[in-house]
């Protein structure tokens, strides 16, 4: 098992606290080394892409130009097959990261997805972040999420973790499921940003090469926001994929 970046630096960091102490540092010592550790494993829990508790890819492999990857979390919703269309208008495919409530609820379009050539992840059965604290309860929401997409014949090793958060107890679970996690390296913010054109100049302004971008399917200003975007991308001789390898 290869050990994870979070390791090495509690282990680095209780060396140096070991340290201090043979030497007799003063007290101020331990609190700012404390409050780096905790700095930096807080920046580790919510930043994904520093792979701090678990390998996670955020962009394609040696960043092909002008090629990105589109992906969409929480679904499917009643808004989902507009932006189905909206892709196959430009012949684009994505992979959606699904809740395994919502797969349940909403089975013909998972269906179609298929398809229709996008990938589909594991985005838990639930997405509550109380389960982010329980390496079994983040088995259970994993395997029920596999169970109600291999209903509809399909197996994914993909995984995208609620919020983007990880921890001790995902790295644990993700191991035992034997999934890949994938990350981004644009997140568009469309849950927070209604804004048309910000969300859009957002996006367009952070591309470079192999770009993951996040954004979500059930919202009607990301949808007229994707339209512009597959307009761009393709004016400007983008390549849209999901083959992730």
């Amino acid at each position: 098992m290869k050990l994870s970046k979070h390791f090495y630096i509690t282990i680095f960091f209780l060396l140096a606290i070991a340290t201090c102490a043979l030497w007799q540092q003063p007290f101020y010592t331990y609190i700012t080394l404390t409050l780096i550790y905790l700095g930096i494993t807080s920046w580790g829990v919510f930043d994904v892409r520093l792979s701090y508790f678990v390998k996670t890819q955020y962009f394609l492999k040696q960043r092909p130009t002008k090629t990105i990857v589109l992906t969409f979390d929480d679904g499917p919703f009643e808004l989902t097959p507009q932006f189905l269309d909206l892709l196959q208008r430009y012949d684009a495919k994505a992979i959606f990261f699904c809740i395994g409530e919502q797969v349940q609820k909403y089975s013909e379009i998972i269906r179609r997805m298929q398809a229709e050539g996008h990938l589909i992840g594991n985005h838990t059965f639930s997405h509550q972040p109380k389960n982010l604290f329980s390496t079994q309860k983040l088995i259970n929401e994993i395997n029920h999420t596999d169970e109600a997409l291999a209903q509809l014949g399909i197996h994914t090793h993909l995984f995208r973790p609620p919020y983007g958060i990880t921890n001790p107890k995902l790295a644990k679970a993700i191991r035992t499921t034997g999934k890949k996690t994938i990350g981004w390296d644009i997140r568009s913010l469309d849950t927070i940003i209604k804004d048309e054109d910000q969300l859009f100049n957002r996006i367009v302004r952070k591309l470079t090469h192999g770009n993951i971008i996040l954004l979500h399917d059930k919202h009607l200003h990301t949808l007229r926001v994707l339209e512009r975007l597959l307009q761009y991308l393709k004016e400007n001789n983008y390549t849209i994929t999901n083959h992730i390898e």
